[in-house]
């Protein structure tokens, strides 16, 4: 059984600023708290794993081949500041896509908790010891789903499903902070 710890990142308005269906490498630009975030989380032995829906694949918006460039200038962006990501897993589905393969319901798609427990064993990590993290209730949700504590970015989880996130934060800086903190508190009660 792993001991490895993860936090599980939606990209789109998480990490990266949000543009919509955006695929063109020269319009990334990384989040407000995203270094900082990031930073103290892969220092406190955190993996970095990106998980991203990525339905404009589905929806004929762009095509998969797309998606790799992307990934490749968020490496560069993060390996500027010295910092690198352990995984990037992407969902290229949707059921009311237009695309034949990839019009489909799946257990990739976030809320389905597919990613996280692909790139649990593949890294092999622990999911009750990671987080989610992500800006939108079906990231939360797919936390849940896999066992998984969770943040949301920038919205205080009102209104979505029950129980809600374990914590809300303005930003990854935020969001970095909240998790240290429960898991000082944990690690306390642990010792007590």
């Amino acid at each position: 059984m792993s001991t490895r710890r993860a936090i599980f990142l939606d990209k789109d308005g998480t990490v990266i600023e949000n543009v919509p269906y955006n695929v063109d490498p020269s319009l990334i630009r990384l989040c407000d708290g995203a270094v900082e975030g990031l930073r103290a989380l892969a220092g406190a032995g955190y993996r970095l794993v990106v998980v991203s829906n990525q339905s404009g694949v589905a929806r004929g918006y762009f095509p998969e081949s797309a998606i790799g460039p992307v990934e490749e200038r968020l490496r560069d962006l993060l390996a500027e500041q010295g910092l690198g990501l352990d995984g990037f897993f992407y969902c290229p589905h949707h059921p009311d896509g237009s695309e034949a393969g990839y019009a489909t319901a799946c257990e990739c798609r976030k809320p389905a908790p597919g990613m996280l427990r692909e790139a649990a064993r593949l890294l092999e990590i622990d999911l009750g010891r990671s987080w989610m993290v992500g800006d939108r209730l079906d990231d939360v949700e797919a936390g849940r789903r896999a066992g998984c504590r969770t943040v949301l970015i920038g919205r205080d989880g009102s209104g979505g499903p029950t129980p809600g996130p374990d914590g809300v934060a303005a930003d990854l800086a935020e969001a970095a902070r909240r998790i240290l903190a429960l898991d000082a508190e944990a690690a306390a009660r642990h010792r007590a």
